[in-house]
């Protein structure tokens, strides 16, 4: 098992992943963030790999102000064997190295599974609303 930064010779995969795991909406152009995260020097995705296979990733990125987590997908045949703790241990460690002060993410309200992995970690509701703006003209969230 081994954890690293993606490339570019990785995108396949992990849009396959984001795909498999239900992350990726039509408005939302997976290889777009994909190739932004891996080409953005405050960004990065995250891949765990067992013998050359892809079980998780994640994309953690450093506003300036606060750390952001994306897309953890973990392969439906690997889930409750830590691999998303794993990720998320990773990503903070990857923001703590950058001295972000703060992590957040966002998760849909109706994703009760999701909220609960997160609130078994130790993650908090926050009493703010997240409110967004498309600047590319396509209609979505």
């Amino acid at each position: 098992m081994g954890i690293r930064v993606a490339t570019a010779e990785d995108e396949d995969a992990v849009i396959a992943l984001w795909t498999a795991c239900k992350l990726t909406r039509p408005w939302n152009d997976p290889q777009r963030d994909f190739r932004l995260a891996v080409n953005t020097p405050t960004s990065d995705i995250l891949v765990l790999f067992q013998n050359d296979r892809l079980l998780a990733s994640i994309m953690a990125g450093f506003d300036g102000h606060r750390g952001w987590v994306y897309y953890l997908a973990v392969c439906a045949s690997e889930r409750r064997k830590g691999w998303g703790r794993t990720l998320i241990s990773t990503a903070e460690n990857w923001l703590a190295e950058r001295r972000a002060p703060k992590i957040q993410l966002m998760v849909r309200d109706d994703n009760r599974d999701a909220i609960a992995f997160y609130e078994a970690l130790g993650w908090e509701h926050q009493p703010v609303m997240t409110l967004g703006k498309r600047l590319d003209g396509i209609a979505g969230d």
